[in-house]
């Protein structure tokens, strides 16, 4: 028997593009509807991947974060949401 281990992947909503789900940005749709930055990967609920800060603008910018989630996003979570991705890719530690 083959004991490879399959590496999950998942696609990019920016560039639909599938690259392992290690290598992606989650970014999480919780029960009370609001959507934050899922630094863990492990936060219940409806996720979406971004593989880059250019993938998040498109998708900021096509408003296709609020088809995928079925709600409407303020302003102001969307640039939480850009500060959120510009930490995590910077090393800082999100606590979300």
């Amino acid at each position: 028997m083959n004991n490879v281990k399959k590496v999950p992947m998942r696609k990019c909503v920016g560039c639909n593009v599938s690259k392992p789900k290690k290598e992606l940005y989650r970014i999480v749709k919780i029960q009370d509807n609001s959507i934050k930055f899922d630094s863990t990967g492990k936060i219940n609920g409806r996720g979406i991947y971004i593989c880059s800060m250019n993938c998040l603008n498109r998708v900021i910018k096509s408003k296709r974060l609020e088809k995928e989630f079925d709600i409407k996003i303020s302003e102001e979570k969307y640039n939480q949401l850009v500060n959120d991705l510009n930490k995590s890719i910077s090393g800082g530690e999100i606590i979300g």
